[in-house]
C-alpha cells in the first residue's frame, strides 16, 4: 500500500516539514496577522451579504459549479444547512454589521425545526454551528432550548451495544455505520450536558469517543471513514470508506474531523487520552508525505494522480481551526509546531489561489474545496463548510494567539 511504501519517508520528511510549517510565512509580525484578518472578515462581510441576495427562504447556500457556473442551495434537512447561519453569526461578531446579523436571525428561524430532525446524525452540524455561536454572542435564551432539544433529539440514534450513536440510517451497504465525521457532532452533547447539567449527554459522548478511538484508527493513526457494527452485539462487521479514494486509505477531511473532534472532546473531558490521539493524528497530517508546500492537503492523503490529483480547502480550513485549539493544551516547542502550521494554512487560504474575488466563485469565501471525489461530487468547488472553518481559524487566532 502507499501508505507502507511512504512510511520511511514519512520519517524522514517529519522533522524537514514540521519546520517548514514553523519557517517562511508571509505574516510574520501579529500587525500583519491582525490585518490579515481583518482584511478577510471585511470580504467575507461583503461577499456573503452577495450571497443572502441569491439564497432562497428555507434554503441554505450548498456549492457552487464554476463550469456550469450554477449554484447549488440545499434544504434544511442536508447536513450542512447550520454552516451559513454559523458563518453569519462570526462574520458579525467581527464586524458588528448589522445586516449581516439580520440575514443570520432570518435563517435561523428557517432551522430552527430541525431540532427535532431524526434522519441523521449530523444535528451538531445543523444545530450548534448555526444556534450555538448565535447563542454565544447574543446569550439569547430561545437559542440555547434550541440546543437543547436538538440534543435530546440526536441522543435517540445512540446505540448502547454499539456504544456509540449510529450515523446512517441501515442500508444495503451498511447496518449500523458510524462514521468519523461524527465525532464533530458530539460538541452539541457536550455543551447541552455543560449548560443544563444533565451528564447523560456528556456520557454519550465519551462512550463515542472511546468506541471510534478503538476502532477507527489504524496503528499510524490514519482512520477508517466508515465503520459498520452489529448493533445487537457491538460486533465490527466492516471498516470501509464511502469518501476516500480506497478503504484503507487516509481521507483527508476524515483526518481533519478527527484530529478537531478529539481536542474538542479534551476541551470538555480533560482526558489525556483524547488530547494524545490528537497530537497522533497531528502528527500524522504534518508529517506527511504527500503534504503539499503550502499545506493545503490533497483531498486523500493517498489519492491517486498526486500531484495533480484534486485539494481540499475545508480540510485544511478543519484541520487549520483543530490545531489551534490543540496549540492551547500543549506547550513549548510542540505548541509553535502546531500553531505555526494553522498560521501557514490560514496564510495560504488566504492567498489569491484559494480566496475568491468579490462577486466571483458563486459569492463563496473559498475555491478548491473537494465534497465527495468518489461520486464527482463537489469537485474542486467551494463548499459552506470550508468557509465556515476558516473565519472560524482565523476568529481562534486572533482570539488566542494576537
Amino acid at each position: 500500500m502507499l501508505r507502507k511504501k511512504h512510511r520511511l519517508k514519512q520519517i524522514l520528511l517529519g522533522a524537514s516539514l514540521l519546520l517548514v510549517a514553523a519557517s517562511g510565512l508571509k505574516a510574520q509580525r501579529k500587525s500583519e496577522m491582525k490585518q490579515l484578518i481583518k482584511t478577510q472578515f471585511d470580504f467575507a462581510a461583503k461577499q456573503y451579504k452577495l450571497l443572502a441576495q441569491q439564497t432562497p427562504k428555507d434554503k441554505m447556500p450548498q456549492t457552487y459549479n464554476p463550469k456550469t457556473d450554477k449554484s447549488t442551495f440545499s434544504n434544511l434537512q442536508w447536513w450542512c444547512s447550520g454552516f451559513y447561519p454559523g458563518t453569519l453569526w462570526m462574520i458579525y461578531a467581527q464586524t458588528g454589521d448589522k445586516t449581516i446579523k439580520a440575514e443570520a436571525e432570518k435563517k435561523l428561524s428557517e432551522l430552527a425545526p430541525m431540532k427535532h430532525y431524526k434522519g441523521n446524525h449530523d444535528l451538531g452540524f445543523m444545530i450548534n454551528c448555526s444556534f450555538g455561536n448565535g447563542f454565544k454572542l447574543t446569550r439569547n435564551p430561545s437559542y440555547a432550548k434550541t440546543l437543547d432539544t436538538a440534543a435530546a433529539t440526536l441522543a435517540l440514534r445512540y446505540r448502547p451495544h454499539v456504544h456509540a450513536i449510529q450515523s446512517w440510517n441501515k442500508s444495503k451497504n451498511f447496518t449500523c455505520p458510524v462514521i468519523i465525521d461524527n465525532m464533530m457532532n458530539l460538541e452539541l452533547l457536550c455543551w447541552v450536558s455543560a449548560h443544563t447539567g444533565d451528564t447523560s449527554y456528556l456520557h454519550i459522548a465519551r462512550e463515542h469517543a472511546n468506541t471510534t478511538m478503538k476502532n477507527h484508527f489504524r496503528p499510524d493513526y490514519s482512520s477508517y471513514h466508515v465503520v459498520d457494527y452489529d448493533p445487537n452485539t457491538g460486533a465490527v462487521l466492516q471498516k470501509k470508506t464511502w469518501q476516500g479514494a480506497n478503504d484503507s486509505s487516509s481521507w483527508a477531511r476524515g483526518q481533519a474531523w478527527g484530529l478537531y473532534g478529539y481536542t474538542m472532546m479534551y476541551r470538555y473531558t480533560k482526558n489525556k487520552a483524547y488530547l494524545n490521539l490528537a497530537k497522533h493524528i497531528a502528527h500524522y497530517i504534518l508529517t506527511n508525505p504527500s503534504i503539499p508546500a503550502d499545506m493545503i492537503p490533497y483531498w486523500d492523503y493517498d489519492a491517486p494522480g498526486i500531484p495533480d490529483a484534486p485539494r481540499d480547502a475545508s480540510a485544511a480550513a478543519i484541520t487549520a481551526s483543530g490545531l489551534l485549539e490543540l496549540g492551547r493544551y500543549t506547550g513549548g516547542k510542540q505548541r509553535k509546531t502546531y500553531v505555526n502550521a494553522a498560521k501557514k494554512i490560514i496564510v495560504s487560504l488566504s492567498s489569491d489561489k484559494y480566496r475568491a474575488k468579490l462577486g466571483q466563485n458563486g459569492d463563496f469565501i473559498l475555491m478548491h474545496s473537494t465534497g465527495a471525489k468518489p461520486f464527482n461530487s463537489e469537485v474542486d468547488s467551494p463548499l459552506s463548510y470550508a468557509d465556515y472553518y476558516f473565519l472560524e481559524a482565523l476568529t481562534r487566532y486572533k482570539k488566542w494567539y494576537l
